[in-house]
């Protein structure tokens, strides 16, 4: 990494000032000088490139999880304070200020002049920059604040976004307004996005009916236009496509679509206001659109069909459109779940997930005494992730596990656990069972047995995961407190569903190409939706094979080397 110029002391310079410091205990020189070394590698920096200041780097060091570097967690905490602890030393001995680089005496007159202390915060940073290199309070214009946020995203962790920049340039120009002596000139304040015409209730009465009246369409079981019976959609995806039918409807409206003229939902879908709509956020994707551009086609061409409000001439355009943007549909896994399995193929980092439900559990026992409710909810998190590491089924379904029904013992009290959805049951209607194996059916009867009860509150129901105001637990608020719990003990943030992911990145890994296995443990319909999610994990075994086989004939001519000149 090329070092950068800092414009003050630097965590090298804190370390000479210590180990040249007589007044320091010979154990605090070492214990804080270690510290510092050991703070700077963990952050991956050079120690010329970090300031010697704590609230340079405290946002990124407290952002350091033990797990993910190999110590224990009271380690961190030590090397945290001793480092915190040495900065701070340091900063007084040179007569430094802990917040940043001196103020030259300009500035500080100017700053002092502050009331606010939020303004005092906002602009410190600036101030100080500009007080070490020498700019002037008049001399402050844009390119200055420019590259003192290109100063600060170097340098620090403070954000450097637009909001950011507002923040300072805003604060910049009320001391411009209300300071005596204060440079008059004003900062650009970069705009935030804010509500823009038209709004909802702009739109003709007629489209609000039609629109209300075909989501009334999914709240109830109906028939699709080639007779497949249809189930009720739950509560949150007429909610989201409310809100994608709003949306669409304002898109329209700004590209010049008469609000007046879209006065039905016949009206909002016909192909020449969608294709208008399509082009111009093909026109923003670029060369190819993206996959929001090619589900918006996909699902206005579903309403219209559902809903029955277009000829067979113009949704047959509709559908050619759907088809057009289809062909550049992505194939495989989000970057943001590439970059989990990334993580999850990585031996240690799956064994500590794994590990999660012994550690919780032990934590649930360790309290069960004095806070049975909060111990329950424990046990309850180390099951969920017991099961989801064995059974990747969706979040709806877990939350929704039920005692004798989804989760039950064919051969007897004494036998492990069958975990069973019939297809009703599940997203894509295709029956579910997994074999729990007898650590999780012991883990399970001991949740079941031991702590289950805290969290029923007299409630006789059949769940496995009993939600606090009754019926089960809520799928999304479950997963936070998942997520979170993981988060926590190993430093890798994982969702529910990403254990679907997870579990077959991991199957794939030692049995490549077993794309039907995965298909059946998954619950895929079609095995082109297994292989269409994952192909692109075996370039990821490829390339790592390559270089193992590229390491070994390097360590292998090192060797022949050596060889060769011992022999000479």
């Amino acid at each position: 990494m090329p070092e950068k110029t800092l414009l003050e002391p630097s965590f090298a310079d804190a370390l000479v000032a210590i180990e040249r410091a007589t007044e320091l205990s010979a154990s605090k020189r070492t214990h804080w000088a270690c510290s510092l070394r050991q703070v700077a590698k963990w952050l991956d920096r050079p120690l010329v490139n970090l300031a010697a200041r704590w609230g340079a780097v405290a946002l990124k060091a407290n952002r350091l999880h033990h797990a993910n570097l190999g110590v224990e967690w009271k380690t961190l905490a030590n090397h945290r304070a001793n480092g915190k602890a040495a900065l701070q030393w340091f900063c007084d001995e040179q007569d430094l200020p802990r917040r940043g680089a001196p103020l030259s005496r300009d500035w500080q007159q100017l700053r002092s002049q502050i009331g606010s202390l939020s303004g005092r915060a906002k602009l410190s940073g600036l101030i100080r920059y500009c007080g070490i290199r020498g700019i002037e309070p008049a001399d402050v214009t844009e390119p200055a604040v420019d590259a003192y946020m290109h100063y600060r995203a170097e340098t620090t962790a403070l954000a450097t976004d637009t909001k950011a920049r507002r923040a300072i340039a805003r604060a910049w120009n009320v001391c411009a307004a209300d300071i005596e002596g204060w440079p008059r000139h004003r900062l650009i304040e970069p705009p935030l996005r804010a509500k823009v015409w038209p709004q909802w209730n702009d739109f003709p009465a007629g489209l609000h009916k039609d629109v209300d009246a075909y989501l009334a369409s999914l709240t109830k079981t109906r028939r699709s236009v080639t007779g497949k019976r249809l189930r009720r959609c739950n509560p949150l995806t007429i909610k989201t496509r409310r809100v994608e039918l709003v949306g669409f409807a304002k898109k329209a409206a700004r590209l010049g679509m008469p609000i007046e003229d879209l006065s039905s939902l016949a009206a909002l879908l016909a192909p020449e206001v969608v294709e208008k709509v399509i082009e111009s956020e093909w026109a923003k994707n670029g060369d190819h659109p993206k996959v929001s551009t090619i589900y918006m086609a996909k699902k206005l061409y579903g309403v219209a069909r559902s809903y029955g409000c277009l000829e067979s001439a113009a949704l047959g355009r509709l559908d050619d459109m759907r088809a057009n943007l289809e062909e550049y549909r992505p194939v495989g896994l989000t970057e943001k779940n590439l970059n989990l399995i990334r993580h999850v193929l990585n031996e240690d980092v799956w064994t500590r997930v794994v590990n999660c439900p012994a550690r919780l559990m032990r934590q649930a026992r360790a309290i069960k005494d004095r806070a049975p409710v909060k111990a329950a909810v424990t046990a309850q998190i180390a099951v969920a992730i017991a099961i989801e590491s064995v059974a990747p089924v969706r979040a709806g379904n877990l939350a929704k596990i039920q005692l004798d029904e989804n989760l039950i013992k064919p051969g007897g009290p004494d036998e492990p656990y069958l975990l069973v959805f019939p297809d009703y049951d599940v997203k894509n209607r295709v029956a579910l069972t997994f074999g729990l194996g007898e650590d999780l059916t012991e883990l399970i009867d001991e949740y079941v047995n031991d702590y289950r009860f805290a969290v029923l509150r007299g409630s006789n129901e059949p769940w496995l995961f009993p939600g606090g105001t009754g019926g089960s637990k809520d799928p999304r608020l479950f997963g936070i407190q998942i997520s979170d719990r993981i988060e926590k003990l190993t430093g890798l943030r994982m969702t529910i569903h990403q254990f679907r992911h997870a579990a077959a990145a991991i199957y794939l890994k030692h049995n490549p190409g077993h794309y039907e296995t995965v298909r059946q443990f998954l619950g895929h319909r079609n095995i082109r939706t297994t292989i269409n999610f994952y192909c692109a994990l075996e370039s990821i075994h490829a390339t790592k094979q390559f270089g193992d086989l590229i390491r070994k004939r390097l360590i292998k001519r090192e060797d022949d080397d050596e060889q060769r000149g011992s022999a000479w």
